[in-house]
């Protein structure tokens, strides 16, 4: 993996689609998009059980989101890194991150072999902190 990879996702991407992404405040799966949004991120949440989360309108599935996505951004079990990556070739998404933890070559593969940035077992807030990505809300990629 790449810091590279991670610098241009971060420093290029505008809009994220957080796949299980949750209500709960205190859940990693809440927290991240959170913090990714108050950087100036636009956050898409997909989690099939919510309407609205972070004050944003909540998908079903990727392919309901009807607009652009950058990068999706996945807090799923690695048996499901797989389709939820074929899912974002399938919406014209860029990369594919999956959180830390989350970790599947054939994920990864399939990413690499469609031309998409792929990062895996990483956290995408602490990337950004440690990177020392300088984003403010409403700021171009």
């Amino acid at each position: 993996m790449s810091v590279d990879v991670e610098r241009r996702i971060l420093e290029n991407s505008k809009v994220i689609a957080v796949v299980g992404c949750s209500r709960e405040p205190g859940k990693p799966s809440h927290d991240i998009p959170e913090y990714l949004k108050s950087v100036g991120y636009r956050i898409i949440p997909v989690n099939p059980n919510a309407e609205e989360i972070l004050g944003e309108r909540s998908y079903k599935d990727l392919k309901s989101i009807g607009e652009r996505v950058d990068v999706v951004d996945v807090f799923r079990p690695s048996s499901e890194a797989l389709r939820v990556t074929e899912e974002a070739f399938g919406i014209g998404a860029k990369a594919v991150w999956l959180q830390l933890g989350i970790v599947s070559d054939e994920a990864e593969r399939f990413a690499k072999s469609h031309g998409m940035d792929f990062v895996m077992n990483r956290c995408m807030m602490v990337e950004y902190i440690t990177l020392g990505i300088n984003r403010r809300a409403g700021s171009p990629p």
